[in-house]
């Protein structure tokens, strides 16, 4: 299967409920564009509520009465992760699509969360591991619910190395990667342990090929040697294609009906850097269902969140 249409239609999401991390730019906020011209109700977990405000504003604009709702989302803080699911949790309403799509990208220096956590693997993946675990009852209360994690084209050139998850032999894009094979594999386990306790949960992975975005400015900085040749080869279209197109194979996870719980999707075009959709391509290391076991239980034990047993 291979969807090299440069459209992903979303369906009719009226009455669907759908949470956005990082919608504030890029592809998020491709996405909860393409959510909210279905007729969704978009809530835009954003860090910065200004720059969440400037998206939503730019969303109205191209879909006058989009319903859309801001809500602060601080992933490198398991307290605001829990303070925004408490939020949602009280309401009570049902969550038809979660998307795991907010990041850093190669922070030049070993940076931490609050909790002390390396950066890139606490915001990237703990923290929406952790938001995962708490939206889990919103989540099971929907119909047909699912949950949509953000990879990397880049996830073939990671290793799993539990014993240094946290980074302390610190180099920043082995540690990006390694957030975003974290991502896939969580997402392969969610989808076994949703079938297995009988959660109603689908779990996909997607990941946006090469798509320009601010995440190769804001992370790296301007003199990262690996992004400064990235921006040079911008207008290779061949090569990088915008936000719109990026999102589209996450989209396609989150609601087509031929997406399959447990797989993976990217970009169908060559080496999945860019045009349309097609089943991407797992790598060995996010095969392996004992790391996957393994990385979930120390997940559990740094963020002090569980899921059901």
């Amino acid at each position: 299967m291979a969807l090299t249409n440069v459209e992903v239609p979303a369906g009719d999401l009226t009455g669907r409920r759908v949470l956005v991390t990082g919608a504030n730019s890029g592809i998020g906020r491709e996405l909860a564009g393409r959510f909210a011209a279905a007729g969704a109700e978009v809530i835009m977990a954003v860090r910065d509520l200004e720059k969440g405000r400037a998206a939503a504003q730019q969303i109205e604009r191209s879909t006058p009465g989009a319903t859309l709702r801001l809500l602060l989302l601080d992933l490198a803080s398991l307290t605001s992760v829990a303070g925004l699911a408490e939020t949602l949790i009280g309401e009570g309403a049902p969550l038809d699509i979660l998307v795991n799509n907010a990041g850093v990208m190669a922070l030049p220096e070993r940076q931490v969360t609050a909790e002390g956590h390396e950066m890139q693997v606490g915001s990237n993946y703990l923290g929406h591991f952790a938001l995962t675990a708490h939206l889990l009852p919103l989540l099971r209360a929907a119909d047909g619910s699912r949950v949509v994690s953000m990879s990397s084209v880049g996830r073939r050139l990671a290793r799993t190395d539990l014993d240094d998850l946290q980074g302390v032999d610190y180099q920043p894009h082995r540690q990006y990667l390694r957030s975003k094979l974290a991502l896939l594999l969580f997402a392969r386990e969610l989808d076994r342990r949703s079938r297995a306790g009988g959660w109603g949960v689908g779990s996909i992975a997607a990941h946006p090929g090469f798509t320009i975005s601010n995440l190769q400015v804001t992370g790296p900085g301007p003199h990262d040697p690996q992004m400064r040749f990235a921006r040079l080869t911008y207008r290779w279209k061949f090569m990088w294609q915008q936000p719109g197109a990026g999102a589209l194979p996450a989209l396609y996870a989150a609601t087509s009906p031929d997406a399959r719980s447990g797989a993976f999707y990217g970009p169908a075009g060559t080496g999945e850097m860019t045009r349309g959709v097609k089943p991407a391509k797992v790598p060995p290391p996010a095969l392996d269902q004992d790391s996957a076991r393994r990385l979930w239980a120390l997940s559990e034990d740094l963020t002090d969140v569980r899921f059901p047993a």
